[in-house]
């Protein structure tokens, strides 16, 4: 059975979320791992999770990025293991160079939280390989600054090479612009690198875990990365 790690920053507010996603729900042994620590121990797997890491002063992950952790997290990335990061996770991914691009403000310069589609398009991460191809996922958004930018260079290259995991649809699949929540650039709500390995999404699986809270959708993210052990 696998460990899973997940990160703890002042201000980390989906944390439990994300552990009783996987302990509790998944039933895999799970640990915090607090921002301090520089060694992660022996974990299979991470997940960096929402919230407003360090008050999201200056901007959302500027200051978690260098959190002593995050160097053991970029190692640990670096050797294949599977890194999740959810929402300002998302962000602190981005900030650490782990993934390409930035966020900006939502475009109507507004919290949006409320349930999105999303279309999964790159199956071939730890953490989409168990989600059915015709599948939308149905999960919550929760977020100030989900708004994804990347230049054309960069969007080309995640274009070319499937780096796009995630993008907001509609209820038909359709990437509209209604059905984006936050002017995302090509609708995007999730990335990978170009390893594969690491994946960020603004959307949160951890959320969407039981059909009496609203969705179990959230469960193919975790059931698809304990089938990659």
């Amino acid at each position: 059975m696998p460990t899973f790690g997940v990160i703890v920053f002042p201000g980390s507010n989906c944390d439990h979320d994300a552990y009783h996603a996987l302990k509790h729900i998944m039933g895999v042994d799970t640990r915090f791992i607090f921002h301090k620590e520089t060694d992660l121990g022996k974990v299979d797997g991470i997940v960096v999770p929402g919230g407003f890491s360090y008050g999201d002063y200056l901007r959302s992950g500027a200051i978690a990025r260098f959190s002593p952790v995050m160097q053991a997290v970029s190692d640990f990335a670096a050797k294949g293991g599977p890194v999740i990061g959810i929402c300002n996770g998302f962000q602190i991914l981005l900030e650490s160079g782990l993934l390409p691009g930035a966020m900006l403000h939502n475009e109507q310069l507004r919290f949006t939280c409320k349930q999105v589609y999303l279309k999964t398009e790159a199956f071939d991460t730890p953490f989409t390989s168990a989600i059915p191809k015709d599948t939308l996922l149905h999960i919550p958004v929760a977020h100030g600054e989900g708004n994804y930018y990347a230049d054309e260079t960069t969007l080309a290259q995640l274009e070319d090479q499937n780096q796009i995991v995630f993008r907001y649809v509609d209820a038909d699949g359709n990437p509209t612009r209604e059905s984006n929540p936050n002017g995302a650039v090509g609708n995007i709500a999730g990335i990978c690198n170009a390893a594969r390995n690491v994946v960020g999404m603004m959307p949160h699986p951890e959320r969407a875990m039981e059909t009496l809270l609203g969705s179990a959708d959230g469960k193919y993210v975790f059931e698809s990365v304990l089938q990659s052990f």
